[in-house]
């Protein structure tokens, strides 16, 4: 397990260097980065057996022990979420082997797709603040190419508006960490569970604060959320699949780990903040995705609005929320990746995801439509899919804790979701498009079928979401034992700092 842990993140790094030297021989990197995820797919699933029968895990980098050196932490929270991402990248990442686009030949695809999915991994397990902010660091120098990966003005343009405010959020973070290092004289997350409680509240309450500015603006939450649905509906599909299923949860990832573990709530006080940012959150969100007329850009508004329900779960400050927060981010998680793979099947064989362009592909593409119905209904959260039964659980904390008002903004919010997968069904499977699609190929009335293994992928992730609704039972009880620990702490902190 020592091993196993660490090398979840130097793995994909190794490869994107033996990738980069294999930029001549496009098959050997499709190879290379299938099977080193693959193989990171298989150590998360170990990991997170582990940790679900002995407890959190930490591995102490060089032999320097915590708070000293740099340490790697895997508790339920982290393996819950980082083998849910790396089947997710996986079925990416097989998509994107299967998509005819020229651009995804470009000889530096595979390697940043793989230092991408080193940071991920690095900001599931790091266990010092400063470490959190170098993963996001390396996930971003990935992302700044992948996302303008193609060139075209447009690109570029919204490329570098995601570019500034990122930098701008990595200033705003790093600085955090430094001003508390400064006060506390550590960056362990361990270590600074029990110091920040010694520092004035006053002090400690702005240095929450300012990470949680810091990440939000890196989670899209209200109302930093505007960098996001201008930069992702111009990338490639594979690029904004990838992006809206992990960086924005990252972002989340990192408030819950630092609101719970750092600065857990006193007297309410952050409990109303982070209620009202999610009501916020949930309602620009979903009033965005409605006045769209383009697919990304409605699943790209929906990330927002979906963002809004995680935050709900934390600020209900509640087991219960916390677990149905982080079940709700293994549900959205390839369910919005999902919906936007179907989006690039769409838009590979008609060439557009505008609705206006689009009509009547139910009888011309059924499995596209088929695959759609399913991920969409389960963004929604109807019955019986695990959207409804995150959403039940969200509904059902909210109510035990007197939360009406936001409790009920979810409820509507929910049935605008279901508003817009309607308007996407009957603009793109249904009816008949009220301008020509622009390929050759979309044209007359005979059948339209994406590359085998853009649509055997796709469909490989569509079945993760339903096993994930036939799995309820099992993941809410792992969900609810990560929701105990993070509330507890003590088992985070020993196994970093040892009794």
């Amino acid at each position: 397990m020592r091993v196993i842990i660490p090398l979840l993140v130097v793995l994909p790094l190794f490869a994107a260097g033996v990738s980069m030297a294999l930029w001549r021989r496009l098959l050997l990197q499709q190879v290379l980065g299938v099977l080193v995820v693959a193989t990171g797919l298989v150590l998360a699933v170990v990991v997170l057996v582990e940790v679900a029968e002995g407890g959190p895990v930490a591995v102490a980098i060089g032999g320097w022990p915590a708070p000293i050196g740099i340490t790697l932490v895997a508790d339920l929270l982290s393996a819950l979420l980082l083998t849910i991402s790396m089947a997710t990248v996986l079925a990416v990442l097989l998509y994107a082997i299967g998509q005819p686009r020229a651009d995804k030949r470009a000889f530096y695809f595979h390697p940043l797709y793989l230092v991408l999915t080193a940071g991920v991994a690095l900001s599931f397990l790091t266990g010092d603040l400063f470490n959190l902010f170098v993963a996001f660091e390396i996930v971003l120098t990935a992302s700044y190419v992948l996302i303008t990966m193609g060139g075209d003005r447009e690109q570029v343009r919204s490329g570098m508006t995601y570019v500034v405010i990122n930098l701008l959020a990595s200033t705003l973070l790093v600085t955090g960490v430094g001003l508390i290092y400064a006060a506390t004289g550590t960056v362990s997350m361990a270590d600074l569970a029990g110091r920040l409680g010694d520092i004035a509240p006053a002090v400690r309450n702005a240095l929450g604060l300012l990470l949680l500015v810091a990440f939000g603006t890196k989670a899209a939450i209200f109302p930093l959320f505007f960098w996001l649905p201008d930069s992702y509906p111009t990338a490639p599909v594979t690029v904004t699949a990838v992006f809206a299923a992990l960086l924005t949860k990252v972002g989340v990832y990192s408030i819950i780990r630092t609101q719970t573990l750092l600065f857990p709530g006193e007297g309410g006080g952050s409990s109303t903040l982070l209620l009202g940012v999610a009501a916020a959150t949930m309602v620009v969100g979903v009033l965005g995705a409605i006045a769209q007329d383009d697919m990304k850009r409605i699943l790209s508004f929906h990330i927002i609005s979906q963002i809004g329900y995680m935050i709900f779960g934390l600020g209900l400050s509640t087991i219960a929320g916390l677990a149905a927060a982080i079940l709700f981010i293994v549900h959205h998680i390839p369910v919005k990746t999902g919906l936007f793979l179907v989006t690039g099947m769409v838009e590979t064989t008609t060439g557009t995801a505008a609705l206006h362009s689009l009509g009547g592909l139910l009888r011309r593409t059924p499995v596209t439509a088929v695959l759609f119905l399913l991920v969409g209904l389960n963004l929604a959260g109807l019955p019986p899919f695990s959207g409804f039964i995150v959403k039940l659980a969200l509904v059902q904390a909210g109510m035990a804790v007197g939360a009406w008002t936001v409790t009920g903004i979810s409820l509507a919010v929910s049935a605008l979701t279901l508003f817009s997968m309607v308007k996407i069904w009957g603009g793109v499977f249904w009816g008949s498009p009220e301008e020509e699609p622009p390929l050759e190929s979309a044209r007359g009335d005979g059948p339209l079928r994406p590359p085998r293994l853009m649509t055997a992928a796709t469909a490989a992730l569509v079945g993760v979401t339903l096993l994930i609704a036939l799995g309820a039972r099992p993941l809410w009880d792992l969900a609810g034992r990560a929701a105990a620990d993070l509330v507890a702490r003590d088992a985070y902190v020993e196994a970093v700092l040892g009794s």
